[in-house]
């Protein structure tokens, strides 16, 4: 009786550490956790799936939410055939925008604006479409017009956008001079990330790997939830960092 208990016992271990290993390779937290896995056995799978895996079970709740939106989609649709106002439009590039469905948010996004539209949203998030898609040129003057409006809209978010446009369409000074005022205020990897890359353009990788690593140096205070969210930029702050010369 004991030795099938073992038996049982030793291939739950198995599962767990290969669940945990897969969750790792997927996901790619810190490197220690891997050592953990192997080294410990069931037991450190076990932690791992409590301090990483559980956590990232209520952010993987977020993806159910594509059915219902899926789903008020098609009423919007339908509904706009009736009643083509400008909210409609608006909420439905808004969902489309959720969907990564970037080329349609933005036609939604202009049948949403007319002359009386005062507020900087529609047009913040029609050219934040526009970069997504990597559409420069056409997120300009709508970046350009959110910024004007109300420079810390989103958070400096819009500010660091647009210095990121006037990079891309070969406009350094404007992109040097608004990075630097941004950076100074805001502390966002999308931000950092964007600057990082515009200096090593400019040929400037000793500037471009410090920012880079100031990305990847917020990562030990950071709380568990916001590493997880800011994996991405971590990844490409390392990429990037990979690729300068040393």
């Amino acid at each position: 009786m004991g030795s099938l208990f073992f038996f049982f016992a030793s291939w739950w271990g198995i599962i767990l550490q290969a669940i945990a290993v897969i969750h790792f390779i997927r996901r790619r937290p810190d490197i220690y956790w891997l050592f953990i896995i192997l080294f410990l056995g069931w037991l450190g799978a076990l932690v791992y799936i409590a301090v990483e895996m559980v956590p990232d079970a209520g952010m993987a709740r977020q993806s159910f939410q594509v059915f219902p939106r899926r789903k008020r989609i098609g009423e919007l649709e339908r509904e706009i055939f009736d009643n083509p106002s400008a909210g409609n439009y608006e909420e439905l590039a808004d969902l489309y925008m959720e969907e990564g469905r970037y080329a349609r948010a933005r036609e939604c996004y202009t049948k949403s604006i007319s002359s009386r539209t005062d507020s900087p949203d529609p047009f913040y998030r029609r050219g934040l479409a526009a970069v997504y898609m990597g559409d420069f040129e056409a997120a300009l003057p709508d970046l350009e017009r959110t910024v004007t409006q109300d420079e810390k809209y989103d958070f400096y978010r819009a500010a660091g956008l647009l210095a990121h446009v006037y990079a891309s369409t070969g406009q350094p000074a404007r992109a040097e001079e608004l990075f630097q005022r941004v950076t100074k205020i805001s502390t966002l990897s999308e931000t950092y990330y964007n600057y990082a890359q515009f200096l090593q353009a400019q040929k400037r990788d000793s500037e471009a790997r410090q920012w880079a690593r100031k990305i990847l140096e917020k990562r030990p205070n950071m709380p568990g939830y916001l590493r997880r969210r800011e994996r991405p930029w971590f990844r490409k702050a390392s990429a990037l960092l990979a690729r300068l010369p040393a």
